[in-house]
């Protein structure tokens, strides 16, 4: 349970931070530190079980029939990751408390951030890989989120980081699906311990090419790196997060947890290799090149990570014990530098290391801190970044997938440390040396230093202290060496080749800063491509192409919609036809009734052809839909035919609120057009009629279907067995479907306005043609007051039997829903009663639908399964009713959204016979005052800067 208790208690701090802020304003970020202390405390009560070689575990079933659990796992890797999600949050939150401002965001920022540091935590505690996988969509998520926090500033950059670490998402989705297919289950302990199985499988290799997409897309690794300097754009403390913590360190998890199933294999060794050295040089010489010092530490960070995944590659012990180390470092140095870099922007008001100059005459402390960080960065001793820059280089020797592989690796991994040290110095004398510019300025105060000077000392005293890390790198590293022992650290190990190469990388660093100038100018010069414009040019064209795809389909012409699916359905009969091996020799029916009933639909389909009567062709239509649900009752589909017959009516009732407003008859058209279109309607119904004579009665009852059939009765206690697939056997399909068309009627009163247009009662303006509309008239409402309550209890009695008789949740709220359609029509379409209006329909039948589910899942069950209502079960009442009734209201609010606003719609009187009045106009008044982007670390916006829309005419 205390996995459990964690992981709810940071998602409850994220529910609860933006009700904190507003009572505590930015305060809430000391008290967000100490929930994060509190809950790793918690976790700390594990640690003796953990380094023991233990583990702790907690599990319930969440997809029963997929045999997937919310399954949770702490050990030493988890631990340390934890440890590092954690800590650094601490410090962010402290951080935050006096670097945001008290402004309406606060709390939502501090909401964001909280979540974000759940889902890594979720993601590294997660001992099942779906829930590994909805954890890490989960930080996809937050991070988008959080970047766009920025403003109109972060559109583009935020895009970037949603699309391409998405991509890696469903790339992860495709490796989880492979995993669960080859080993049988989707708990992780077992898919890495089945790792002869999952090399031997032909799948091994796709999946670990996934996996890799995934961690390089997540890591910022090349040729996808350019989406993290773009977030920069996020204020500092989301930025520190990301980079020392969560979103960045989910790819170097991911690699770390699946290693023991591809660790030693040439093919994963090489390609992590030649990425991560590829990236890590790439990185570091892109990071020389910048002047403003966030973009400094984003390409450092894909420098960073870089040679964390090319040290994973390698495999060997001592190499991912380094990684372990390194990973912990590289938390510490990059959260203080990031932090750091906000206080100087807040304090100078400027980033650009072109514009800063002699800071550590008026802020000597902040000067201190920040060459800390900065040589832990560049690896120089007595620092953690130093001895775990030694193991980084040991374990790049060791490389062994090809000849010369390992001192390859060692020759590149010198250059990106080479050029880290460069870059270092670079934001240490670029700030901090030279003359004073600003000597009115001072140091920050103790509460905003404070969360910055301890993860710096703490890289300053693990170093000669590396002891009191090893217990847990140690315990970290074991959990994924796949073969060997692994070693403990030591500060100083006697002269070895890495000794040699942090030597050459210091020297050739000094030589890098001493000739900045000419290094500067030189790298300045260089034109190399903008991966972030190449990115957003494709995106472009991609909704360029979309965009000429779909424009048939916003032609204001039927044809222009029709013409595409009609020609791609008689395509479909054509090639479907040639693959069935051509059609039966006799036609599948042998019903004397059934000739009638085609020679019905025969004359009302010439009819409707023929007309050009708006209202004759919606009857005739009408009576195509009616003919063709008695076939379906002779076919002993009673469902199906109930459901054509009501959705037929409903149809008509939609119908003539539209054609309220057109013509009364249709225009000629011209004599090719309509041989072309008869021509298409006609190959359309022979490839229908082909498609349906080629696949009736090519086989009998299939044995799914039989055990439908002989289940259904004793699994949920009902007899209508299509009710009972409906709710119980499917449920989680109907839920969704339902799901849908609640969301449908919410978008109608988006569209359409959630309150009605003003109403003239009993008239509406003519269409073209017509004479003035009055309501439905006596008749209507006579008939209405006799048939309307008989309708009422008609719903509810097929709502009542639809487990055991034709009927159910669906056909009862189409029922009710012409009810509603026959008052509307009657009455002018008044304004309805509160109980009937969409959103609180909307909202029980979601709670209803939901709730059900939800107490079965309380009892031990899966999601939906049936059980009997307690208290209610003795009179008949199970769950199954309680979610068709849930369904009922759902499908009830469509319904009753589409006769209220187009009823609005149609009803409303426009002044001056305008039909566009409805739709209120853009006002005219003065220009709105500017609205600023209060970020203390990027670029104000005013309403100057966005695009302005002119008042419709």
């Amino acid at each position: 349970m205390i996995l459990v208790v964690a992981l709810l208690a940071v998602l409850g701090l994220a529910a609860a931070a933006p009700l904190l802020s507003r009572r505590m304003g930015r305060n809430t970020g000391y008290l967000l530190a100490a929930g994060f202390v509190a809950v790793g405390g918690l976790l700390a009560t594990a640690a003796p079980t953990v380094l023991d070689g233990g583990t702790v575990t907690a599990s319930w079933a969440w997809m029963p029939s997929l045999q997937v659990s919310f399954a949770l796992r702490l050990d030493g890797l988890a631990g340390l990751f934890c440890l590092i999600v954690l800590g650094v949050g601490v410090m962010v939150m402290a951080y935050s408390a006096r670097y945001v401002g008290d402004g309406e965001r606060t709390g939502v920022v501090y909401g964001l951030l909280t979540l974000f540091a759940g889902a890594m935590l979720g993601l590294v505690l997660a001992a099942d890989v779906v829930v590994l996988y909805v954890f890490w969509e989960l930080t996809t998520v937050c991070s988008f989120f959080l970047i766009g926090t920025a403003g109109q500033v972060a559109v583009r950059p935020g895009r970037r980081a949603l699309l391409i670490t998405a991509a890696g998402g469903l790339a992860l989705l495709i490796a989880v699906v492979m995993l669960s297919v080859v080993v049988g289950t989707t708990d992780l302990a077992t898919i890495l311990a089945e790792r002869e199985e999952v090399l031997a499988s032909p799948l091994a290799w796709p999946i670990g090419a996934l996996i890799a997409t995934a961690a390089f897309s997540k890591s910022a690794q090349l040729p996808l790196h350019f989406w993290l300097p773009g977030a920069m754009v996020a204020m500092t403390p989301v930025s520190a997060y990301l980079h020392a913590a969560t979103m960045v360190k989910a790819g170097i998890y991911l690699l770390m947890r699946t290693t023991p199933l591809f660790a030693g294999q040439p093919a994963w060794s090489a390609l992590l290799l030649t990425v991560g050295l590829a990236s890590a040089v790439a990185g570091a010489f892109m990071a020389l090149r910048e002047h403003d010092l966030k973009a400094i530490l984003a390409q450092s960070t894909v420098s960073q990570l870089g040679l964390l995944i090319a040290v994973i590659g390698v495999g060997t012990p001592v190499a991912l014990a380094a990684a372990m180390l390194h990973t912990f470092a590289h938390a510490l140095f990059k959260a203080t530098l990031f932090m750091l870099v906000g206080i100087i922007d807040k304090e100078t008001g400027s980033r650009d290391i072109r514009e800063l100059s002699g800071l550590r005459r008026v802020m000597p402390v902040t000067a201190t801190v920040t060459g800390l960080a900065a040589l832990s960065m560049a690896g120089v001793p007595p620092l953690l970044g130093f001895v775990s820059k030694e193991y980084l280089f040991q374990g790049l020797l060791e490389a062994d997938f090809a000849p010369w592989a390992g001192p390859v690796a060692g020759a590149l991994g010198v250059t990106a440390s080479a050029l880290t040290f460069a870059y270092g110095m670079r934001i240490v004398y670029g700030a901090f040396g030279g003359p004073v510019r600003q000597p009115d300025l001072y140091e920050p105060s103790a509460a905003f230093l404070a969360p910055v000077v301890l993860p710096a000392a703490a890289g300053l005293a693990l170093g000669p202290g590396i002891d009191l890390l090893n217990p847990v790198v140690t315990r970290a590293a074991a959990d994924v060496v796949y073969a060997g022992a692994v070693p403990e650290f030591s500060f100083w190990h006697g002269l070895s080749p890495e000794v040699l190469m942090s030597a050459v990388t210091i020297a050739v660093g000094v030589t890098l800063f001493l000739a900045r100038d000419r290094v500067d100018r030189a790298l300045q010069r260089l034109r190399l491509p903008d991966s972030a414009a190449i990115f957003d040019r494709t995106h472009d064209a991609v909704l360029a192409v979309g965009s000429a795809v779909g424009r048939p389909d916003r032609a204001p012409t039927l044809a222009a919609h029709l013409a595409r699916p009609v020609i791609g359905l008689v395509v479909l009969g054509v090639v479907g036809s040639a693959a069935v091996g051509g059609l039966p020799s006799r036609l599948p029916t042998d019903q004397p009734l059934d000739w009638p009933v085609l020679a019905l639909l025969a004359l009302a389909v010439a009819g409707t052809v023929r007309t050009r009567s708006a209202l004759a062709a919606l009857g005739l239509v009408g009576i195509v839909g009616l003919v063709v649900a008695v076939w379906f009752l002779l076919a002993g589909a009673a469902d199906v035919a109930l459901t054509l017959l009501l959705v037929e009516v409903l149809t008509a009732v939609v119908a003539v609120l539209v054609l309220r407003r057109l013509p009364l008859r249709f225009g000629r058209a011209r004599g090719p057009r309509t041989a072309l279109t008869a021509g298409l309607a006609v190959a359309a119904g022979a490839a229908a009629a082909a498609a349906t004579l080629a696949l009736t009665g090519r086989r009998g009852l299939s044995e799914t279907g039989a055990w439908f059939l002989e289940s259904a009765e004793p699994e949920t206690g009902g007899t209508n067995v299509v009710n009972t697939i409906l709710v119980d056997f499917r449920g989680m399909d109907t839920l969704g479907e339902a799901v849908v068309l609640g969301a449908a009627a919410i978008g109608l009163l988006v569209l359409l306005g959630s309150e009605p247009p003003t109403r003239v009662a009993g008239r509406a303006p003519a269409g073209p043609g017509r004479p003035e509309q009055t309501d439905g008239g006596l008749v209507l409402q006579v008939a209405g007051r006799v048939l309307i309550p008989g309708m009422a209890a008609l719903s509810a009695y097929l709502l009542w039997r639809g487990h055991d008789e034709p009927g159910g949740g669906f056909i009862a709220a189409l029922v009710g829903g012409i009810a509603v359609g026959l008052h509307q029509v009657a009455n002018g379409f008044p304004r309805l009663p509160r109980l009937l209006r969409p959103e609180p329909l909307v909202g029980a039948g979601l709670l209803l639908a939901l709730g059900t589910g939800s107490a079965a899942a309380l009892r031990g069950e899966a999601f939906l399964a049936p059980f009997d209502v307690p208290l209610l079960g003795a009179v008949g009442i199970g769950s199954a009713l309680l979610f068709d009734l849930g369904v009922y209201l759902l499908v009830l609010a469509l319904l009753v959204t589409a006769f209220d606003r187009l009823g609005a719609v149609t009803t409303a009187s426009p002044p001056s016979g305008d039909v566009r009045s409805s739709v209120p106009a853009a006002p005219s008044g003065p220009a709105q005052a500017p609205v600023t982007d209060d970020r203390p670390d990027g670029p104000g916006v005013t309403a100057g800067d966005l695009p302005t829309r002119r008042a419709a005419p």
